[in-house]
């Protein structure tokens, strides 16, 4: 019986168990987007509590692609050397290292969330924002500080992806996860919401889908055959009342994407447009993961959403809906539950182990 806590095998990659760190922006890299010590702290402290997989978060390809003025990002050498600490610390704990790789768009040059997350002129230290349409959106950038990309800014942007999957490789990462959800830049151009375009990218579903599809081919050539590369989806945009991404383009897509070499999608929803009308509460995003793992063959899906107890995690395995859960919030509340819920589950011999540092606190 395959469990929470059995090991899962992706190309030559052995990820100890099913638990992984869901990837959460942390806006703590002020200006330069460089990795603090708090990415040290804490990417590394949930590698001890037992995670199998810890992902960094939203990490930009380049500059104006960062959500925030405090963005993560991979556009040179100078991350790759504050990276590698803590992918070597992250190993070191039995987990496994994995980045995703994320262009904002037009929901960039942000301030921080807890300062509002309001837009940041180019005159205040913020940059003119990349966009697949010319509108502007609820929430978003104005059009004087929007450009509407051209073939050149497409090309620019596969290549960004291409050039950081062999940073995050240096780096010491062993997985690397295309963003392609949430309603940053390549969900925005798999959405009819927000593109609008009518040329090679737009219009179509092939249209709509070719930047994924080539921003996921790029990764694929630079890393490694026997290291797996994942894409995060939105596998609906929630928007019933308009012509709007849903599952049945999400399964389309993703059996696209599986022929394309990539190992796992990754299933989120939503985050295109705030007239949004997901579903919310425990396990809300698992039913389209298992749409997927049951529609797509030769590919390993990842669930997330709502799933906060022991319980949840192990059903979603063992029923077959999902090959892998990401856990955020619960990570952010403790990063050591992993290691707790090995027991609560009667897995102990199968899931991580405490730290010896730490054992004396749990008699072991």
């Amino acid at each position: 019986m395959t469990t929470l806590f059995s090991s899962l095998e992706l190309r030559d990659l052995e990820i100890p168990n099913r638990v992984a760190v869901s990837p959460m922006c942390q806006y703590s890299s002020p200006t330069d987007g460089l990795a603090r010590e708090w990415h040290r702290v804490h990417l590394g402290s949930r590698a001890v509590g037992g995670a199998g997989l810890v992902m960094a978060e939203a990490t930009a390809v380049e500059a104006r692609g960062r959500i925030s003025t405090h963005d993560l990002g991979i556009w040179s050498d100078e991350h790759v050397e504050a990276l590698e600490p803590i992918t070597a610390f992250i190993r070191q704990q039995g987990s496994v290292p994995a980045i995703q790789l994320a262009h904002a768009g037009h929901k960039a040059s942000k301030n921080q969330p807890w300062e509002g997350n309001t837009p940041v002129s180019p005159d205040d230290g913020g940059w003119e924002v990349l966009s697949p349409s010319p509108e502007a959106y609820p929430f978003e950038t104005t059009p004087e500080a929007m450009r509407r990309m051209d073939d050149a800014d497409i090309d620019a942007v596969i290549e960004a992806f291409e050039q950081s999957a062999k940073r995050s490789l240096e780096a010491g990462f062993e997985v690397a996860e295309v963003h392609a959800a949430h309603g940053y830049l390549l969900h925005q151009f798999l959405s009819p919401v927000t593109n609008t375009r009518e040329d090679d990218w737009g219009g179509s579903f092939e249209n709509r889908t070719r930047l994924v599809r080539e921003v996921s081919a790029a990764v694929r050539s630079v890393w490694p055959d026997d290291k797996p590369v994942f894409v995060r989806i939105s596998g609906s945009d929630w928007l019933p009342d308009r012509d709007a991404w849903d599952l049945e383009q999400s399964i389309r897509l993703s059996r696209e994407l599986a022929d394309l070499g990539v190992d796992l999608i990754d299933v989120s929803s939503g985050g295109i447009h705030p007239d949004q009308q997901g579903p919310s509460g425990p396990n809300y995003q698992v039913p389209l993961a298992e749409s997927i793992t049951e529609a797509v063959d030769d590919v390993a899906v990842g669930a997330v959403g709502g799933i906060t107890t022991p319980e949840q995690a192990d059903a979603i395995v063992r029923n077959g809906r999902a090959d892998l859960v990401l856990v955020a919030r619960e990570f952010l509340r403790d990063p050591y539950f992993p290691l707790r819920w090995a027991e609560t589950l009667g897995l102990e011999d199968e899931g991580p182990s405490w730290p010896v540092q730490y054992r004396r606190a749990v008699g072991k």
